[in-house]
């Protein structure tokens, strides 16, 4: 387990206030704009530390790394609304064994992967809305 430290404990805070994936940079600037002296490159640290563990999600969007609080620390998927960002954490079977089978049979193994669906949620849907 890693050393707790005022810094790592303020992204861990910053982040489970936020509801869905946010950049480093928003974290840091929501940091700074608190009045705290952390530095960015001390954020990416924290951040990698805290995605190691289980308790940050991350994904990549448009080139840019994305962090979300995570609720639970098992293995699981997201579905990810491209409009207001609403996030919901999903649990996918099939694309679990799917992963181990095409693994396999490449000869790979201790296969991870990550798999995220983009679309609109329910309200996003909505016509007129967004």
């Amino acid at each position: 387990m890693k050393r707790q430290t005022w810094q790592r404990e303020a992204v861990r805070e910053a982040l489970h206030e936020k509801s869905g994936f946010v950049s480093a940079q928003v974290l840091y600037s929501q940091l700074r704009d608190g009045g705290s002296a952390i530095g960015l490159a001390t954020v990416y640290r924290a951040l990698a530390s805290l995605e190691g563990e289980g308790e940050v999600d991350s994904l990549q969007q448009d080139g840019e790394s994305l962090y979300r609080s995570c609720s639970t620390g098992a293995h699981h998927h997201h579905l990810i609304c491209r409009n207001c960002g609403t996030t919901v954490e999903i649990s996918a079977d099939p694309v679990e064994t799917w992963a181990r089978a095409v693994a396999a049979e490449h000869g790979f193994t201790q296969a991870n992967h990550v798999v995220d669906v983009f679309g609109l949620c329910a309200a996003c849907s909505v016509p007129g809305a967004g």
